[in-house]
């Protein structure tokens, strides 16, 4: 049986991420200028859809299995932490978010869904919302995310997202706007890990809706 492969389509009669050929192929045949690749996962095909094409198009990428060599060097995670995952719908736009206990699952918070947001400032305001959590509940806990722009984007301090803000997605803004201002209002001393996906499987706080 064939693998899934997740299609991204940066160019066409409408945008997005496509689970299957016969549909992304509706968006971009006969469209002038079309412009889209296929990827054997979600998280490096949501990757590059918040990315531009030309990073991508014409290049290889690493996603094949690890080898047991490889997971050995990578280890295993800190169960004793706090995971943190977005679910975002290519097709409406609709973002939400949560966080869990790394060990058991326990849902310690979950926002949304909200209208017109990206993947990207799903995992960001994702991983604010959980430092504040510690740092009401004076946890020190690690936090996991798998994705490495919503890390960058929070100890850079900066929501690097080209969205654009509109009535439909106020609520959204204003909420990064507010991780930015508790960002640069607080410190913390939790670590901000990567959560490897290729070495430990879905991230706990995945909603299983691939």
């Amino acid at each position: 049986m064939a693998k899934q492969k997740f299609y991204v389509v940066w160019k066409g009669r409408q945008t997005g991420i496509f689970d299957n050929w016969d549909t992304c192929n509706a968006q971009i045949k006969g469209f002038p200028g079309a412009e889209y690749k296929s990827f054997k996962t979600k998280q490096l095909a949501e990757q590059a859809f918040n990315s531009k094409s030309s990073d991508f198009i014409g290049k290889d990428f690493f996603e094949s299995e690890l080898t047991e060599e490889q997971i050995k060097l990578i280890g295993e995670p800190v169960m004793d932490s706090l995971s943190v995952d977005s679910a975002w719908n290519t097709m409406t736009g609709v973002v939400e978010y949560r966080g869990v206990c790394t060990k058991t699952g326990k849902e310690f918070f979950h926002q949304g869904p909200f209208e017109d947001g990206t993947i990207n400032i799903g995992e960001f305001l994702a991983i604010v919302h959980a430092l504040a959590y510690c740092k009401e509940n004076k946890l020190t806990l690690p936090v996991y995310s798998d994705s490495r722009n919503a890390i960058g984007w929070v100890k850079d301090k900066q929501a690097r997202t080209n969205h654009q803000a509109s009535e439909k997605n106020k609520k959204l803004f204003e909420m990064i706007d507010r991780a930015l201002k508790w960002l640069n209002q607080n410190e913390f001393p939790n670590q901000l890990l990567k959560w490897e996906t290729r070495a430990w499987g879905e991230n706990p706080a995945d909603f299983g809706r691939n």
